[in-house]
């Protein structure tokens, strides 16, 4: 990647601003328009899954789209709010205060605040490498889970209740299942009649706005059949100046849901931004990644914007709209803006019932079956993440179903990497004589040495009652102090000859530092086994 001047590392848009065509801004502004359309319905029902006002959730797709392609490295990636951020809103302030009110919207904002200050923090101390550790299956048990909870969430709206909402979507399965005598006729054909709109309008036009579509047909639906529930009117404006302040002991016992909505916000903008890049060509800089989505949601605190990151659904027409810089993205947003000016008060006859409609929609569009049966088709240990993600976001708050999926898929990593394979070797293969085969051993040793394989690899080599011990390090990385520790500790008991073969540079400086010189030095590293199996004969 070609070196950058500090002007452009700090405005990254000064690198690809000034090579912008008039074919480019042609193109763009098509993907734009076509993205606000796509957005229109997301924006409202997103807002209704975190307990905020429908206008936020439009708002949460203008300002943190702008900021987001100008700081991040993604020439196709939008930014706004998502479905499964939304949940993690809700579930994480919503033990603070009721959703909708003031104190709510403000320890959102709040929220948003916090973690684009930690997503900004990682850019700049390089962390991109760090979205590796979350795993794919992760990501799909928790995308999974979260549309369960988004679906089970919207069953009362579905179904026309007055109930409360529980802490957990165990709880409000029960709460909407002890209340069904209580079911509204009308709300339950609104929802099903808009699921039916959506398929039918997906299945005979791929690529038309079906949720839009969608939620014409249901706000016409109910304006027929009258006296049913509606999402009310919205203020036609732009996003307002907000103050996202809060007391410190709240923010404290948000810590884990800001962790939890910093991380996944950037394994979502990432995840969707390679995804593109794979078709485009483009090569995706994870740490600038890491700033724009920081500083989209930092900035868009003030505005009245919540948590926000890379949208699929958006982001993948945006592409196949025919898209070539990030213009598009702010072509969508100001298209976005200029329709809640003009459209805004039509939202008032949106029925509450059709939005839950389209969100369950939303919710069947999360759950990626393809992949998630090839997980468990091919690999135990992933399918024990995803599942184990899954059923941790149905019993305990979504945000810590992201924790519980990292600490295993730590777990499987750590006790992988703690046993790498000692591979024992047929000395016949190298041509050894047969006098010299009952006291040599060929090792080939595929794994780095370090604390945590020490005792296993320990084990593997005292067992081994040859004389001459061959070691073939071409599989081996890298060694750490207690790895060399370890291994000087088995020279110096003299129990095996040791002869160690195909050592990388790394490897062989960590034996050779000065805390080991004395064992090894005296030692000889030979090139291949053969020069060490020579040194056998001879002796």
């Amino acid at each position: 990647m070609p070196s950058r001047s500090p002007l452009e590392r700090a405005f990254p848009f000064l690198r690809w601003l000034p090579l912008v065509t008039k074919q480019d801004l042609k193109a763009d502004v098509i993907a734009g328009l076509t993205g606000a359309i796509i957005v229109l319905p997301q924006g409202v029902a997103y807002a209704m899954i975190a307990g905020m006002p429908a206008e936020y959730g439009l708002y949460t797709c203008i300002v943190p789209a702008i900021i987001a392609a100008l700081f991040g490295s993604s020439h196709h990636l939008i930014s706004g709010a998502t479905a499964a951020l939304s949940v993690i809103v809700f579930t994480t302030v919503s033990q603070f205060a009721a959703p909708g009110s003031p104190l709510f919207i403000q320890l959102a904002l709040t929220l948003t605040l916090c973690a684009g200050i930690v997503q900004l923090l990682m850019g700049l101390m390089r962390f991109g490498a760090v979205v590796n550790f979350v795993s794919h299956s992760v990501v799909l048990g928790f995308t999974a889970g979260a549309a369960v909870v988004i679906a089970i969430s919207q069953l009362k709206h579905l179904l026309g209740l007055s109930i409360v909402s529980g802490s957990t979507a165990i709880e409000n399965l029960q709460l909407t299942l002890g209340a069904l005598a209580q079911t509204d006729s009308k709300a339950l054909l609104i929802g099903i009649a808009t699921i039916a709109i959506s398929v039918c309008v997906k299945t005979l036009w791929p690529k038309g706005p079906h949720m839009l579509i969608a939620m014409v047909g249901a706000t016409l639906l109910a304006l027929v059949i009258g006296d049913v529930a509606l999402v009310g009117a919205m203020p036609n404006s732009l996003p307002a100046f907000s103050l996202p302040v809060a007391d410190v002991v709240t923010v404290e016992r948000m810590a884990m849901g800001i962790i939890a909505v910093a991380l996944l916000g950037l394994v979502e903008a990432i995840s969707i931004a390679r995804s593109v890049a794979m078709k485009s060509g483009q090569l995706i800089d994870a740490n600038q990644e890491f700033i724009g989505q920081g500083l989209s949601n930092m900035i868009g605190a003030f505005f009245s914007c919540y948590v926000s990151s890379g949208s699929f659904t958006r982001s993948g027409v945006n592409y196949t709209s025919g898209a070539r810089t990030p213009c598009a993205a702010i072509f969508a947003a100001v298209f976005l803006a200029i329709i809640l000016l003009f459209f805004a008060p039509y939202a008032a006859y949106i029925p509450i019932a059709g939005m839950a409609g389209i969100l369950f929609v939303v919710a069947y569009n999360l759950i990626d079956i393809p992949h998630i049966i090839d997980i468990f088709r091919t690999d135990k240990k992933e399918s024990v993440v995803l599942a184990s993600t899954f059923v941790a976001a149905m019993l305990l708050h979504l945000e810590l179903s992201i924790y519980v999926g990292m600490l295993l898929s730590l777990f499987f990593y750590l006790r992988r990497t703690s046993r790498p394979t000692i591979e024992f070797i047929d000395p016949r293969v190298y041509k050894v004589p047969e006098h010299l085969i009952p006291d040599t051993a060929i090792v080939r040793i595929n794994g780095s040495v370090f604390y945590g394989s020490c005792q296993h690899l320990q084990r593997g080599l005292q067992a081994c009652n040859a004389k001459h011990l061959i070691i073939l390090g071409r599989g081996i990385n890298f060694i750490d102090y207690t790895g060399a520790q370890m291994l000087a500790n088995l020279v110096n008991r003299k129990q095996h000859t040791f002869y160690f073969c195909h050592m990388k540079a790394t490897p062989l400086q960590a034996l050779l530092s000065p805390g080991f010189s004395k064992t090894f030095s005296s030692l000889t590293f030979y090139k291949n086994a053969k020069e060490a199996l020579a040194t056998i004969s001879v002796h």
